[in-house]
């Protein structure tokens, strides 16, 4: 990977990030095949368990995702009764999402497979050199959030 040619690409962080994130969503889909779930859906499923029903732009926010993206991942679980949707009483405007049974029992089939799919990622590092990763991965999420076009907000 380090020709000559490829040298100036290969040691671009933008580059070796996204054909990490390219390598990560394969592995992902890998392991996961059987529950056809992407690695967006599983996230959003995720944050729904951890969080509890909320509106969709805070769901947004709390994945990092355009608010259009969500509503686009949205009715394929809806579909899959995975989630639920309803209108917010206070502001019809709002729609409200909850996990559903279905989806947090598919969470816990998929939990070991998801979690292979990560440690398979970074399992060329030893455990310190992980964690290591992991801070440092950390932090220039945190002080880079602000220029991403859908801002991480926890």
């Amino acid at each position: 990977m380090t020709s000559k040619s490829h040298s100036k690409l290969y040691s671009r962080p933008g580059f070796l990030i996204r054909r990490l994130h390219q390598i990560h969503c394969a592995l992902f889909l890998e392991e996961t095949k059987e529950f056809n779930v992407t690695p967006v859906q599983y996230s959003l499923l995720s944050v729904l368990e951890e969080y509890g029903e909320m509106d969709q732009l805070t769901l947004a926010l709390r994945l990092g995702l355009e608010r259009t993206s969500v509503a686009e991942v949205i009715p394929r679980l809806e579909e899959r009764s995975l989630l639920e949707r309803r209108v917010n009483e206070s502001d019809k405007r709002m729609k409200m999402v909850k996990i559903s049974r279905k989806g947090k029992n598919l969470l816990k089939k998929m939990s070991d497979l998801a979690a292979k799919a990560h440690e398979r990622t970074i399992e060329a590092l030893d455990e310190s050199d992980k964690a290591v990763f992991l801070d440092l991965m950390t932090k220039l999420v945190k002080e880079n959030n602000e220029f991403g076009k859908a801002p991480f907000k926890s």
